[in-house]
């Protein structure tokens, strides 16, 4: 079952500002974090019911190289990415955009 997915604007600035972080610290690593986020949606996108559900009726994608979850959620015709955030971060973070 393969569905559309949307980032919703907040998904994006996450993705933006890790970026940017990442590209701060070393370059090319913003890039190669990009590149790890649109596999990561790719999958989700195919399969949307491969990752569990972590809270309510959301999910969560964890990246392979990085330590970032890209939370969504699943409706019948498609999916929205809530988040993209650091594994340490506080749930509540990601729990208040639901």
């Amino acid at each position: 079952m393969s569905l559309p997915v949307i980032l919703r604007p907040e998904a994006e600035a996450d993705i933006e500002c890790i970026h940017d972080e990442l590209e701060a610290l070393r370059a090319g690593l913003g890039g190669q974090f990009v590149a790890e986020v649109r596999r990561a949606i790719q999958h989700i996108e195919a399969m949307p019911e491969m990752y569990g559900v972590v809270w309510n009726d959301l999910r969560a994608a964890r990246l392979r190289r990085f330590r970032h979850i890209v939370y969504y959620v699943l409706f019948t015709d498609r999916v929205e990415l809530i988040a993209v955030m650091h594994g340490s971060r506080d749930s509540s973070d990601w729990q208040s955009r639901v």
